[in-house]
């Protein structure tokens, strides 16, 4: 494979569509060409055209060895109308590219596409914030129930239980966040979706990737839940759904050839009239499955289909966004499309072109396609629809990553907590996004975050002076064996620290107790006395 490898990032189709036509003017083998009794200089056939552009898309990593002569000429058409190329009269815009010994040119400067201006979104991406612990309620008493009294430790007992003793525990109240709403799980979702595809995919921003605004996260819960046994979403509407007469010509080709559950006479080329009428409903769909406002995102799904396990998590992210219609009908084409390219019983369906080409060339644009007529949608379809067809069984499944992200934060916002009297700050809830930042800042934040409340606890063990001095000087050194760091800072010298806890009574021994130590020892001295 060659050509400059364009990464995940935004604007990601703009960025190939001009590498494509500086490499298509840097290398197009120019020479003199000869027309109605005149020569041409720096000109080409429209056949020669043909041959060196699809031999470079084919050996391009971003487009592969999958595409065809015809879509290459499709895209010579799109170069012709955008004048990237001219006939040697000049013209353009309105004439029709041949592959034929019709005479081409280069104008003097091909013009490239300019990137899109757009607002810059918001921090988080206008993402509502994910729930959090800031709004809560206490739990009622319960009727007829004497309320249990605040507890309280000894300091004997505290200390048995911690390694730093701080004081007694404050009177605490059981909270809970008031009922969870469905739409306050959509917005959880939508959040935590979009965070785990900005992740998978590697990118700092999804600006100029992903709009949120085009996210509905009714839709992602909807595509996570409500699917059958097979994993196939079902649909709440049936008028959204496929027309009958079109899932049923699926289900024979599916099946063939037990699929013809209507019993209609069989004759030759029967299978492929019945693939036309599957072809003809989905290529007069009004927008492709994916959807114009995903199109950024599976472009950019396209620079890591080389690292199949993330292309396929970054797919079943991806795919959650899709409306449930949208969603249940790719998922059925797809399975077709595998189901007619595995099985051997199948007749040929095409005299010329093999059946896995055919229904990648046929189904391709009716799955991803741009806005933008000036464009290489039809390219870049080719590659993801034939990695989405190989890989069916896999990216229609919610990531288990994510569903046990999402599963863990609803429960904690379900679960009951503890709050103290005085203490309003919430430090289990995370943010939707973070910010990265260097390693020297993530130390420092991780020295300062652990050092502050500890130093804080030190002053408040020095400035009890309820504590009595033996319990006080018991913590302090329990304190200083635990965090010596901390207790070494605010006490450098012997002089600092004695200025501050309080000195330790001199206790004498017991067996100098009963001395006076005023006078000076004397020996005991015995008399004798003898009689005569």
């Amino acid at each position: 494979m060659e050509g400059k490898v364009i990464g995940p990032g935004p604007y990601r189709a703009t960025k190939l569509w001009n590498e494509t036509i500086k490499l298509f003017r840097g290398g197009m083998p120019l020479r003199r060409h000869w027309a109605n009794f005149r020569y041409y200089d720096c000109s080409f056939t429209g056949s020669e055209a043909v041959d060196y552009l699809h031999e470079l898309l084919r050996r391009n990593y971003n487009f592969g060895p999958e595409v065809t002569r015809y879509q290459t000429v499709q895209l010579l058409k799109k170069f012709l109308k955008a004048h990237v190329i001219e006939d040697i009269k000049g013209r353009h815009g309105t004439e029709d590219f041949e592959d034929s010994s019709h005479l081409y040119r280069f104008p003097i400067q091909s013009p490239l596409k300019s990137f899109p201006t757009r607002p810059l979104l918001r921090d988080s991406f206008d993402l509502p914030r994910l729930i959090r612990w800031d709004d809560y309620e206490e739990l009622p008493q319960q009727e007829n129930t004497a309320p249990m009294k605040s507890a309280v430790l000894t300091s004997d007992l505290w200390n048995k239980r911690h390694s730093v003793a701080i004081g007694d525990v404050h009177e605490c109240k059981l909270i809970r966040r008031k009922e969870i709403t469905p739409k306050q799980v959509d917005h959880i979702w939508k959040s935590m979706t979009i965070s785990h595809l900005q992740r998978v995919l590697g990118l700092k921003s999804l600006d100029g990737v992903l709009n949120p605004s085009h996210v509905n996260g009714k839709h992602i819960v909807h595509n996570v839940f409500s699917v059958n046994k097979a994993g196939i979403v079902v649909l709440e509407n049936k008028a959204e759904d496929m027309p009958y007469w079109v899932v049923s010509a699926m289900k024979c080709l599916a099946n063939w050839p037990n699929g013809n559950g209507t019993k209609q006479p069989v004759y030759p080329g029967f299978e492929r009239d019945v693939l036309k009428t599957v072809a003809d409903y989905f290529q007069r769909l009004k927008a492709p499955l994916l959807t114009f406002h995903l199109y950024e995102v599976f472009v950019n799904i396209l620079s890591l289909l080389q690292e199949e396990e993330l292309a396929t998590e970054a797919l079943q992210a991806s795919c959650l966004l899709l409306p449930p219609p949208n969603r249940r009908r790719l998922q059925l084409l797809l399975r077709l499309m595998a189901r007619v390219c595995q099985n051997p019983s199948l007749p040929p369906l095409n005299d010329t072109i093999a059946t896995r080409t055919l229904m990648v060339q046929m189904f391709s644009h009716c799955v991803l396609g741009s806005r933008d007529e000036m464009d290489l949608d039809e390219l870049l379809a080719t590659k993801l629809v034939t990695f989405m067809m190989e890989h069916h069984n896999t990216i229609f499944q919610a990531p288990s990553k994510l569903r046990s992200q999402v599963d863990e934060h609803l429960s904690h916002l379900k679960r009951v907590q503890i709050k103290y009297a005085g203490s309003d700050t919430d430090f289990s809830s995370s943010p939707a996004f973070c910010k990265q930042i260097s390693r020297v800042e993530s130390e420092e934040n991780k020295v300062i975050g652990t050092q502050t409340p500890l130093q804080e606890l030190l002053e408040g063990l020095i400035a009890d002076k309820e504590l009595p001095a033996k319990d006080k000087r018991k913590r302090l050194k329990q304190f200083q064996r635990s965090y010596p760091d901390v207790y070494h800072s605010r006490f450098p010298t012997e002089e600092s620290k004695v200025a501050v806890i309080p000195e330790k009574t001199p206790r004498l021994k017991p067996h100098l107790m009963f001395l006076n130590l005023k006078k000076p020892f004397q020996p005991f001295q015995r008399s004798w006395s003898f009689r005569a």
